[in-house]
């Protein structure tokens, strides 16, 4: 057995097998495991209606101290594979290269004995842990990393107290509608799903994958829209979407926010953000999301919405800057999140 002081990894290939001390680890902050967390618990549901799990994904766990320090995700979505998520459950002020290095190249050293080199393309994790990690694995496999980050940004939330329900702000001569998607809307929603993912580089969708996201996100009811006309005419157009794909007991993540660039400069991204926190504030504690640092349109829409620490004034307990570190695509397999 190894000594509960020296940090030790332990590898469990599906979600049914993750000890408790695992998920009452993650639900402890399920805003900062929202990565993990909500996928976990969708793997464990789908584990529960076959007679095997999956074989393909894995959790991998850093202890020291007989504490849990890390949970490092390999996981599937339904359009291809997850980055190697990362949580920690030490606030961001702990995380000195001091404690760091000797979790993480353990963590690494698990990983790479867990899953083929190729099927790691990238880390999202805080930025701490994600720049120390990278260059531990880019030593220990000989892949070399992106210097430019695919993802930077900043994971805020938003909670009953804190969410600001102003009066929907309209414009005349126009007709609004915001609510959740139908099966008429799909090709609607699949086209800026296509355009939010071509904003994405390296993650961009297929018109075929775009339809197949929409379909998904419509039928498990996780997007809304908002239909907007002008007065007179008898088709509202989808002006904007919002879609929370990442949701636990008590914490929904918005994951998609576009508008049409049609529409834009009317609202509409902040009019909906708003009346689907009102929605999921209805059942949840909090509302996730993360918001990129060269951002700032979104981050003001955010801010007023009523999501903590985008002001610019004093740090937010949990509100951390998270950074995504690509891997060289010639020899990975990229996925899609």
């Amino acid at each position: 057995m190894p000594s509960t002081l020296e940090p030790y990894t332990t590898t469990y290939r599906s979600a049914s097998s993750l000890p408790e001390e695992v998920w009452d680890a993650l639900r402890s902050n399920p805003q900062n495991s929202n990565c993990v967390l909500p996928i976990a618990l969708k793997s464990l549901a789908r584990e529960q209606t076959r007679e095997t799990a999956p074989r393909d994904q894995c959790w991998i766990v850093v202890r020291s101290f007989g504490a849990i320090d890390f949970v490092l995700s390999v996981t599937n979505g339904d359009l291809g594979t997850y980055p190697a998520f990362v949580f920690t459950t030490h606030p961001i002020r702990r995380l000195t290269p001091e404690f760091l290095f000797p979790r993480l190249i353990r963590l690494a050293e698990a990983l790479r004995a867990a899953v083929p080199i190729k099927r790691v393309y990238s880390f999202f994790a805080p930025d701490a842990v994600t720049k120390m990690l990278i260059e531990i694995w880019c030593s220990l496999t000989g892949v070399q990393r992106y210097q430019e980050p695919y993802y930077h940004a900043k994971l805020s939330y938003c909670t009953k107290r804190s969410f600001v329900n102003r009066q929907m702000t309209t414009f005349p001569g126009l007709v609004y509608e915001l609510r959740p998607a139908v099966e008429s809307d799909l090709e609607g929603v699949a086209s800026l799903c296509y355009q939010f993912a071509a904003d994405s580089d390296p993650f961009t969708l297929s018109h075929e994958s775009a339809i197949k996201e929409a379909a998904i996100l419509i039928r498990n009811q996780q997007i809304w829209v908002h239909g907007m006309r002008f007065d007179g005419d008898d088709h509202d157009d989808i002006a904007s979407i919002v879609a929370f794909t990442r949701n636990s007991d008590n914490v929904a993540a918005i994951t998609k926010v576009f508008t049409n660039p049609a529409w834009r400069r009317r609202g509409c991204a902040e009019r909906l953000v708003r009346r689907v926190c009102k929605h999921l504030l209805a059942t949840k504690q909090s509302v996730a999301l993360f918001v990129a640092h060269n951002n700032p349109g979104a981050t003001k829409v955010y801010d007023r919405v009523g999501f903590r620490g985008l002001d610019g004034g004093a740090p937010v307990e949990g509100v951390d800057s998270w950074l995504e570190i690509g891997l060289d695509r010639s020899k990975i397999e990229l996925g899609h999140w």
